[in-house]
């Protein structure tokens, strides 16, 4: 027999152990045939209905309902089974008796995960559960905001984060939960209260290595992304450039935009991005890629300032260092994938914008009774220092396969998506802070760096920064990393020059509209001198020495010229040099070569 005919054998007189053991082999066996499939997780729902929901006689107990919904959820896991799942009564079905079995939580919980995997599978099933026949967004919010455990937060934020995933089918779900206010929530406040005390629970949760606490930040901030990124979309917000004015929807890059509703987030998000354990050797696993994510959007202005940087002064000499005291773990427990739509796309446009950082104002966010410590600045530059060593150790080239190769160690991934977010928070962070960008271009280039080797041999992260500038492979990260020198270079030219030598900027200048090298000028900032007063080179960025006399016969001079010739020929055919800047044709259009 079949297993749909074994179950559709047994009534509310068979034995309790048959009964278990059926829905066991229903959880355990392999796909069945489709039409057995959706006629079977049909029955175990109309069951589960019945026994729990409307009290009438049924072939299941109460007892039943976490081996019922096991099998529900693996005979729900292929999408003919999904679908079933995905009507109207069976999804407020599910959401039923995700409440009424809270007492028992771990049958809750596989109502919730049936739920998540059939909204994966079966995408219109979103915007089924938002609706008002369901209302499962709304029941889902209740059960985050209750959540006593890492799971029951985990399932809810999953449920949310795919609900939001799309601003054009869930708009005014997202309008609704971020401007609405609960008088049960923490202080009557909305959903963005609600994810704040979440995030700081899970803090605690991780530093305690409670199990799936880190799958459970993933989701939550995954979620807080989603609304980070949407609802300025939907609402008017205010403007952080005012060439945006009048911009369609659809063309806003992330971060352009901001609304006050949001400001809650802020605190609970530093506060997760200055004390997860972090993974190693590289730090850049989630759920702090997510964190970055959602710091990206947020605007970095005076009215925050407190909370990014602390309350207390920097030094700007002291370079950020590793702290060895600060738990780390090498393996992540249990996974999560990005199955849903990333933060990728919002990220590469933000990259790609020129736009400096926001100037909203954050006087409702909540500021530290005592000075504080936490400093973005130095945890990002420290996280950035650390990622670069393990991926680029020591002066390697970053286009050497070697390093493609370790990248995908950590999944199927390149250095452009794992560094990119990091590098763009920075830019933001300079872009929008006079005193972080200060420091930041300090730590990097201090007044008593040894400039008397090429700084972009070094094996350290000047010397790393430097060389993804001329990366063929990394090229979204060469052009981020570009963005962020030249935003703690005051965004000038010639003081990016001054500091790093216009040699290795000159790619970059380029793409810029700068095709010469700027004029050297120390009122800019740059310094002209080391510290122990000897002339920098303003191409090389390293100590210029004396030239010195070199005997060469003509014939070498000769052989010289001709090496000259072709190079200057090569960047002006690849398009590196425009034909008016070729001295050798300059020189030939002025009549001062035979």
């Amino acid at each position: 027999m079949s297993v749909l005919q074994v179950y559709s054998s047994l009534s509310s007189s068979s034995p309790r152990a048959t009964i278990s053991r059926t829905l066991q082999s229903i959880a355990s066996a392999p796909p069945i045939n489709p039409p057995s499939c959706k006629a079977l997780i049909q029955l175990i729902i109309d069951d589960l209905q019945a026994v729990i929901i409307d009290g009438s006689p049924s072939r299941l107990i109460r007892d039943d309902a976490l081996s019922a919904l096991s099998a529900v959820k693996g005979l729900g896991r292929i999408p003919h089974g999904a679908q079933v799942l995905a009507s109207v009564p069976n999804l407020k079905c599910l959401m039923t008796l995700a409440i009424k079995l809270e007492t028992t939580p771990d049958a809750s919980n596989e109502a919730l995960k049936c739920v998540a995997n059939t909204l994966l599978l079966i995408e219109p099933a979103r915007t089924t559960l938002l609706s008002q026949d369901i209302d499962g967004g709304n029941i889902c919010i209740e059960l985050l905001q209750k959540s006593a455990t890492p799971e029951n937060t985990f399932l809810s934020s999953r449920i949310l984060f795919l609900c939001t995933a799309s601003h054009h089918q869930s708009a005014s779900f997202i309008e609704s939960i971020v401007e609405t206010k609960h008088s049960h929530f923490p202080g009557n406040g909305t959903i963005i209260d609600v994810i704040a005390l979440k995030l700081d629970d899970l803090i605690a949760s991780m530093q305690a290595g409670i199990k799936m606490s880190r799958d459970a930040m993933t989701d939550l901030l995954k979620l807080t992304f989603n609304l980070l990124v949407h609802y300025p979309k939907l609402v008017p917000s205010e403007l952080k450039y005012p060439a945006l004015a009048g911009i369609p929807d659809d063309q806003k890059v992330m971060g352009d935009f901001w609304n006050s509703r949001l400001d809650g987030i802020l605190p609970s998000l530093v506060r997760a991005f200055q004390t997860i354990p972090l993974s190693s050797p590289n730090p850049l696993t989630s759920p702090l890629t997510h964190i970055i994510h959602s710091l990206i959007t947020i605007p970095v202005d005076s009215s925050s300032r407190a909370i990014w940087f602390g309350t207390l002064p920097h030094s700007r000499s002291t370079i950020p260092q590793p702290n060895s005291s600060e738990p780390t773990t090498s393996s992540l427990t249990g996974s999560s994938h990005d199955d849903q739509s990333t933060p990728k796309e919002h990220i590469e446009r933000a990259i790609s914008s020129d736009i400096p950082a926001g100037r909203r104002s954050f006087r409702n966010s909540p500021l530290p009774d005592s000075p504080s410590t936490a400093d973005c600045a130095s945890r990002a530059y420290e996280l950035l220092d650390t990622t670069l060593t393990h991926f680029l150790p020591g002066d390697i080239d970053p286009d050497d396969p070697a390093v493609r190769d370790l990248c995908k160690i950590d999944g199927d991934t390149s250095l452009d998506e794992i560094v990119c977010p990091l590098v763009l928070l920075i830019t933001r962070l300079c872009l929008g802070d006079d005193d972080a960008k200060t420091r930041i271009r300090q730590w990097l280039v201090p007044e008593d760096l040894d400039r008397t080797h090429p700084l972009e041999k070094r094996a350290d992260l000047l010397g790393r920064c430097l060389r993804l500038l001329a990366s063929v492979y990394h090229s979204r990260l060469k052009d981020s990393m570009g963005e962020m020198l030249y935003a703690m270079c005051d965004s000038n030219a010639t003081t990016l020059a001054g500091y790093f030598g216009y040699g290795n900027v000159a790619g970059f200048l380029f793409h810029k509209g700068v095709v010469s090298a700027p004029p050297v000028s120390a009122t800019f900032g740059a310094p002209p001198t080391t510290a122990s007063g000897l002339p920098i080179n303003p191409i090389t960025g390293t100590v210029e020495h004396p030239s010195e006399n070199i005997d060469m016969t003509d014939e070498e001079k000769e052989h010289e010229a001709e090496k000259l010739f072709v190079l200057f020929d090569r960047l002006e055919k690849t398009g590196a040099l425009p034909p008016s800047q070729n001295p050798y044709r300059k020189a030939f259009q002025e009549g001062k070569m035979g």
